[in-house]
């Protein structure tokens, strides 16, 4: 099976189901007054759906990059029109207000902040409307809040949940390379220093609620951080072949249960920074076994993109990450989305 126009248009309906769905809603919302308990459509009129903040932004992220690669399914144009009415400057300067709340300045910090960026590298791709110009102010913020937080973050957060600070810096790096040469300065900076000396990865993974790997993340970034041919010495010193073995697809036993659900997202996380690290050690004897890995996390998960909310409302960005790496015809997988 490959990423063709029929998946694609099967991530779109997916993520168009969620992307306007106000309830179920996590909040992540500081109460300091009886007059700051507010809808989630009140607080945030452009990410108040997908169950929490975070996945309305990186959902609007799977739609935009559906209809730049396939601008000829069926939605694109409901996707276009949705995006007209949602992403407007109004909208955008009370999504910006709150995050001057007091409280607010952990909100979403670090996965919220990085997807925002994803989501503003991935407007700017659409020359044929102002997206990119509208999202800049919040895009500029989270980018100046990643500036002030690594200078004083000791030490790497190296959970496999939102909270991974690799997976993060990943998304925004590759933001900051184009707009803000002084961000990308801070995370090579950061990344050099937390990851560099670092040999013999021998953490526990998965965990039981993971979607993020976190030795795979930290490789993935100090992939983009350093030249091919050192990194290719580091990750055989940090990760080496027979460390690799242990990563087989992770099994999903509740797929109703939130946090149990987060494997499927493990799987097809671990399938992208795989494929994206096959890539970056290019000429390694090695590259054969991470496709081939790659594509059984990717089998294991891709039936269950759609299904129970608690995974629906979040695993089609995960599965175009997976396949969005390769090029469009070159991911290949033996399931088919449900």
């Amino acid at each position: 099976m490959r990423l063709d126009s029929a998946i694609a248009e099967q991530f779109a309906r997916i993520a168009l189901s969620h992307i306007g769905r106000e309830y179920p809603h996590k909040l992540d919302h500081v109460l300091a007054a009886d007059s700051d308990a507010r809808t989630p459509r009140d607080l945030h009129p452009i990410f108040f759906g997908s169950f929490d903040w975070h996945s309305c932004v990186h959902g609007w992220w799977t739609l935009l990059t559906l209809r730049r690669m396939f601008p000829g399914i069926g939605l694109a144009a409901e996707i276009t029109a949705l995006a007209d009415q949602r992403l407007t400057v109004a909208n955008v300067a009370v999504e910006q207000a709150y995050l001057h709340r007091p409280m607010s300045g952990g909100f979403e910090r670090p996965y919220g902040w990085a997807w925002l960026l994803s989501l503003h590298h991935e407007a700017g791709r659409h020359d044929d409307r102002d997206w990119a110009d509208i999202l800049e102010p919040l895009a500029n913020l989270f980018a100046d809040r990643f500036k002030a937080y690594l200078p004083k973050l000791t030490y790497p957060i190296t959970v496999g949940t939102h909270f991974n600070t690799s997976f993060s810096l990943v998304l925004a790096r590759e933001w900051s390379v184009e707009r803000d040469p002084a961000l990308t300065l801070a995370i090579d900076h950061w990344a050099r220093r937390t990851f560099g000396d670092e040999r013999d990865y021998r953490g526990w993974e998965p965990g039981g609620d993971e979607f993020l790997s976190p030795a795979l993340t930290a490789a993935l970034l100090m992939s983009r951080v350093m030249d091919p041919a050192p990194f290719a010495v580091w990750f055989d010193a940090f990760l080496p072949a027979s460390a690799m073995a242990r990563f087989e697809p992770a099994e999903v036993s509740d797929r109703s249960d939130g946090k149990i659900a987060h494997l499927d997202g493990l799987n097809l996380s671990r399938s992208w920074c795989m494929r994206a690290l096959a890539a970056a050690i290019a000429s390694s004897p090695r590259v054969a076994a991470l496709e081939a890995s790659a594509l059984r996390h990717l089998d294991a998960a891709l039936p269950h993109v759609a299904g129970d909310y608690m995974g629906e409302h979040w695993l089609a960005t995960f599965a175009l990450l997976a396949f969005c790496h390769a090029p469009v015809d070159a991911m290949r997988a033996s399931s088919s989305v449900a």
